[in-house]
């Protein structure tokens, strides 16, 4: 098979298209041939030995795919050959075929094509998990995104107007923010020309955001903590910008307000059955036209290492996604 493989940490210029083993499941495990992998931002840190989960040299970047299962290992009963699955795998899927836990394996419903599938689980994973289980985001309240234009900010965007929220999208370019507006977006703040705080102001009434969605981290993360509202909840998804934040901690105090971290991938994990559970109400809403994934851009596997440089260089709206 071929498989876009990080034989040296570094840039994705660094990253080689060539010929691997076809893997071989083992007990618990599966094997699917890709048709479709999301490229995520931790694809761009992790090719840089700096995400949190450090594979082995060699390894194929790729968190999530969409394809068809070609071999099962010992004792997997949850699929079969022939079944057109989603999988996230943490990284590897940027390779013909890929090896995946069973249990971390989910059917495609019918009807929901592979680019589709392989740009859902994780974007909309993530921001499923942040706002209705660590966020409790409620009809009638105010959600704040940063990095709106983002997979997650997009998922974030459509999530919060499916629950009830009005949903204010943060973004740097008014061509994103028109996407924005696309995907469900009730306000728009252009935090390269305008300041947060005082359009935040102006549009809560000077109550601030009951939810900040963060995927962002910098500069902007003091400001929307300082803005959110009495018992407001700050979600802290990532840190795309490359800084890690310093908060105040006073200002928790002062509004009464929480600090909530969401850890997806170890959700996942811990909680497979809530996981499950979340992923059966998305295709719900996907069905229902609530959730509609926003596929930028598709790459051919030999040029993944150019989709993974556009994440970097922040290029992307929405989703892009790497197709065999």
């Amino acid at each position: 098979m071929k498989a876009l493989l990080c034989k040296t940490h570094g840039l994705p210029d660094t990253l080689v298209y060539e010929d691997a083993p076809d893997p071989t499941p083992g007990p618990g495990e599966v094997v699917i041939d890709m048709k479709a992998a999301g490229v995520n931002f931790p694809d761009v840190l992790i090719i840089q030995n700096k995400y949190q989960f450090k594979p082995e040299l060699p390894f194929a970047p790729g968190a999530e795919l969409a394809g068809v299962v070609s071999a099962v290992g010992e004792g997997v009963t949850n699929t079969r050959v022939g079944d057109r699955v989603i999988a996230s795998t943490g990284w590897g899927a940027f390779a013909e075929k890929v090896k995946a836990q069973a249990k971390k394996v989910i059917p495609i419903p019918d009807g929901v094509g592979f680019d589709t599938a392989a740009a859902f689980i994780l974007t909309y994973g993530t921001s499923y998990h942040a706002l209705v289980d660590r966020g409790t985001l409620k009809a009638g309240e105010t959600l704040l995104v940063l990095g709106a234009a983002g997979g997650v900010g997009l998922a974030a965007i459509e999530i919060g107007k499916a629950l009830g929220a009005r949903v204010i999208a943060a973004a740097s370019t008014p061509e994103k923010l028109a996407v924005c507006r696309e995907h469900g977006a009730d306000e728009l703040i252009n935090y390269t020309t305008e300041d947060l705080r005082e359009r935040l102001k102006a549009l809560t009434g000077g109550k601030g955001p009951d939810v900040v969605y963060d995927p962002v981290g910098g500069s902007f993360a003091e400001p929307a903590f300082r803005s959110i509202a009495w018992r407001g909840r700050y979600l802290v998804i990532g840190f795309a910008n490359g800084e890690i934040p310093r908060l105040p901690l006073n200002l928790a105090l002062l509004k009464g307000a929480s600090i909530v971290g969401v850890f997806w991938g170890d959700f996942t994990a811990r909680e497979p059955q809530n996981f499950a559970s979340d992923v059966a109400t998305m295709f719900g809403w996907i069905a229902q036209g609530k959730l509609r994934p926003h596929i930028s851009a598709r790459y051919p596997l030999a040029q993944g290492a150019r989709a993974i440089e556009d994440m970097m260089n922040r290029k992307v709206v929405g989703k892009v996604v790497i197709t065999t």
